[in-house]
């Protein structure tokens, strides 16, 4: 039935920034939460989503993620948030995707930084991994061609270089949000909140075993 799995990076191979988010909220005496509802008002237009598409540099996310923090009362600088974007791999993931291609095509869709923000930041060493992103038959990068998740483009896209329809594909994320209009285009989708579940899930998604 399927044909393709195709997955995000952030919050699938690693563990959710969210983690660190809160971290640097608690040590800062922020509300935990905050940083999230920053990064989920005006999900289309605001500092993450124009970073994340290159329609401005480290110096312009910075600026703008500051004075969205302002209004809510806070000093957030934006530069802060890039620091907190790496998270510890998720091995038993990983080595899901090792079996998965054996007999599935894969892709990768992310929204990502720019890659002269992401390439001094333990992020942007995660993300461009070269052992785990040979794995995929197909990446696509937000930050390369202007389009993010969940903007339906950037799955039809996916689908179009993969040469599948959505209906044969599986496609895990670790936002809601992301999974929506994959899942409204015909796709199984998958929401990972840890490793093991998200293993779990595949495996039966595609009756495949992943784990030892």
């Amino acid at each position: 039935m399927y044909r393709a799995v195709i997955w995000d990076f952030g919050g699938v191979f690693t563990s959710s920034p969210f983690e660190a988010f809160a971290r640097y909220e608690r040590e800062r005496g922020i509300p935990v939460g905050t940083i999230r509802r920053i990064n989920s008002t005006n999900p289309e237009t605001n500092a993450w989503a124009q970073f994340e598409q290159s329609k401005v540099d480290i110096d312009g996310f910075d600026r703008l993620f500051l004075a969205e923090a302002a209004v809510l009362g806070h000093t957030i600088p934006g530069r802060d948030m890039l620091t907190l974007l790496s998270g510890d791999f998720r091995p038993e993931v990983i080595e899901a995707l090792r079996r998965v291609k054996r007999e599935y095509l894969t892709g990768c869709i992310t929204n990502n930084m720019p890659h002269n923000a992401a390439g001094g930041t333990a992020a942007g060493r995660s993300l461009y991994s070269a052992d785990i992103m040979k794995l995929f038959d197909v990446v696509i990068e937000s930050a390369k061609i202007g389009i993010r998740k969940p903007d339906p483009r950037i799955y039809h896209m996916m689908c179009d270089q993969l040469g599948v329809k959505p209906g044969q594909c599986i496609f895990l994320d670790d936002l809601g949000p992301n999974l929506k209009p994959a899942r409204a285009m015909g796709m199984h989708t998958i929401k990972v909140e840890s490793g093991p579940q998200a293993v779990a899930d595949l495996e039966a998604a595609t009756g495949m075993k992943l784990k030892d």
